[in-house]
């Protein structure tokens, strides 16, 4: 199995930029889908941003694109997240996850969790 530790998150201005990582341990991502959720405050949990299992492409939720970049070094068995021009929209708790499904867009696609990182927007 795999475990997953985020890191990177905080508060920021709107219009300011975060860069959330997810280290991996005990297995390399390589071999899982990746991908980064958000659960907003009373909100269901939802998908921002993934990498298939096999392959380098990526997907992203319509309300992200152009503003948020997802990548992996796979050497450094690690996931990235770069949030750009954030909105008071994007304040939530972001997880990372992995699958060893093929691809990873829904929760019930995920295999493993990271506990999470609290992102805050201020207006």
């Amino acid at each position: 199995q795999v475990r997953l530790v985020e890191s990177g998150g905080g508060l920021v201005q709107a219009g300011g930029s975060l860069r959330l990582s997810c280290t991996a341990s005990g297995r390399p991502i390589s071999t899982y889908a990746m991908g980064w959720f958000r659960q907003p405050p009373g909100k269901e949990r939802e998908f921002v941003a993934g990498f298939k299992r096999f392959g380098s492409n990526t997907s992203y939720i319509d309300s992200v694109k152009g503003r948020f970049f997802i990548a992996r070094d796979t050497a450094k068995n690690t996931l990235w997240l770069q949030m750009n021009s954030l909105k008071p929209e994007d304040t939530a708790v972001y997880y990372c996850a992995a699958a060893g499904a093929l691809t990873l867009r829904r929760q019930s696609d995920a295999d493993y969790w990271g506990r999470g990182t609290q992102v805050t927007v201020s207006s």
